[in-house]
């Protein structure tokens, strides 16, 4: 093989990764993942060509300010991918931590250090002088934990960097020092959305009565001719941009979900994907993103053997409810009632003492099996109904395998 062949392939093999890197972690931070972003910035350029081709997301590369952002916009808000905490068991924010992010995101843009206690009291005044913002109450403890999770996440993206102290103190005891070194730049950069909020110019007060509303401007994106979110309800669309919006909503599924099921698909999305252009795409993107494409009858998905291209990775054992979600599949040949699967989840901690031992008390078995099927829907291998479970067909691909202890 000749050297220029070697390169050739040494190339295609980076852009791949890259591609499958900035999936998994939308905003890279050279700091944080040196090796990575390096790898990005060399390649941006493939990179961002095809992300804005098959999914119409923009890549921004900061090469001095170290950092690579993907801009990831969806058709439809997804509750499944909340913020997590950074805990033992990575738990979801509740409204009272997103509530903070925003205000602590606000006092963050106007200076570039700060302490803790600095920030805590500005983040009182500020939500003190808002009518719809509960007061942040710094002696609290309860308050404190979502205020520090907040700085965790911040800190996790590179928006915040610890100069001296440890932001967990602050937990036990409000005059704990922490000085910390603000990246603003790179908090502007946090917001997904192609209509910035402050240009809707709607007073406060109309927020929650209009909210679904507001969620369908900001994500607003004006090439495509939609007025609604659907063609049909936007006569005037072009043919151009009826056929850009469909690769891209059709791609932005496939990279972003775990599997793509055709009944989910819009008629025109199925046609789309069917016809001899989108099956020559399908192809070569997951070829160009070091992808495997499966593709059955009831839908396709990419895999990606090396585990680069997703945050959340099943089969996995790191956590008892991921290793339930696994075993609790073999009880899922044909649909069953979560009666049954808590049954199913009561004979497995009988069977495997000593695993699970926070789910051993009370309520644990209904906690255990909850948290299972979270996990199963998750990942688009059961649909959930009422109180029926289905299992979706890219289950069968966990179920023919050697059953071991957790």
């Amino acid at each position: 093989m000749s050297l220029t062949n070697q390169l050739v392939i040494a190339e295609r093999e980076e852009v791949a990764r890259g591609i499958r890197a900035m999936l998994a972690t939308p905003l890279i931070g050279e700091r944080g993942s040196p090796e990575t972003f390096d790898l990005v910035r060399r390649r941006r350029e493939p990179i961002r060509q095809w992300f804005d081709y098959y999914c119409g997301w923009t890549l921004t590369v900061e090469p001095r300010l170290g950092y690579a952002r993907l801009v990831k916009v969806r058709a439809a808000a997804d509750p499944s991918r909340p913020a997590r905490r950074l805990r033992s068991g990575r738990p979801a924010f509740d409204r009272r931590r997103y509530v903070l992010l925003c205000v602590v995101a606000a006092e963050l843009l106007t200076v570039p250090v700060t302490t803790i206690g600095l920030l805590a009291d500005r983040v009182a005044r500020a939500s003190s002088a808002d009518d719809l913002v509960t007061t942040f109450d710094v002696t609290a403890r309860a308050e404190r934990i979502a205020f520090v999770d907040v700085l965790h996440l911040l800190e996790s993206y590179g928006v915040l960097s610890v100069a001296d102290g440890d932001a967990e103190s602050f937990v036990d005891d409000a005059r704990a020092k922490a000085l910390f070194r603000v990246d603003a730049t790179l908090l502007l950069r946090l917001l997904a959305a192609p209509v910035g909020p402050s240009r809707l110019a709607v007073p406060a007060d109309d927020v929650v009565l209009r909210f679904e509303e507001l969620l369908d401007a900001v994500s607003y994106e004006q090439r495509y001719g939609l007025s609604s979110g659907r063609h049909e309800d936007t006569p005037s669309a072009s043919d151009v941009q009826r056929n850009l919006w469909l690769r891209h909503a059709v791609f932005r599924r496939l990279v972003d979900d775990p599997v793509l099921y055709f009944g989910e698909l819009t008629a025109e999305e199925r046609a789309y994907l069917g016809s001899p252009t989108g099956r020559q795409l399908l192809r070569r993107a997951a070829e160009q993103g070091g992808f495997v494409l499966e593709e059955r009858a009831e839908g396709v998905l990419l895999v990606d053997v090396d585990g680069l291209a997703t945050d959340e990775k099943f089969p996995d054992d790191g956590s008892n409810a991921k290793v339930a979600a696994l075993l609790l599949l073999d009880a899922l040949d044909e649909p069953r009632t979560t009666d049954y699967l808590q049954k199913a989840t009561a004979k497995l901690l009988k069977r495997f003492p000593r695993w699970a031992r926070t789910h051993r008390g009370k309520d644990g078995v209904r906690r255990l099996t909850v948290d299972a099927l979270a996990v199963l829907r998750s990942f688009g291998l059961v649909r959930v109904e009422a109180e029926l479970v289905r299992p979706l067909p890219a289950a069968a691909r966990y179920t023919d395998r050697n059953e071991e202890a957790p």
